[in-house]
């Protein structure tokens, strides 16, 4: 199964992050914590190819 490498930076610590996602995973919702500083990231998986990465934080 390929996979796509997506790189972000995490919206907390500004820290470069990577995800492994699936293609077929497109749209999806997901929570990752940052490799750097472990605060969660709300991460929306891209529909199409070449389109954004969307990343998220929530304040508590």
């Amino acid at each position: 199964m390929l996979t796509d490498a997506l790189e972000f930076a995490c919206p907390w610590c500004g820290e470069t992050n990577f995800l492994e996602a699936d293609p077929e995973d497109a749209g999806q919702c997901l929570v990752q914590d940052c490799a750097v500083c472990c605060s969660p990231i709300e991460l929306t998986l891209p529909m199409f190819p070449g389109q954004a990465l969307e990343v998220h934080r929530e304040n508590e």
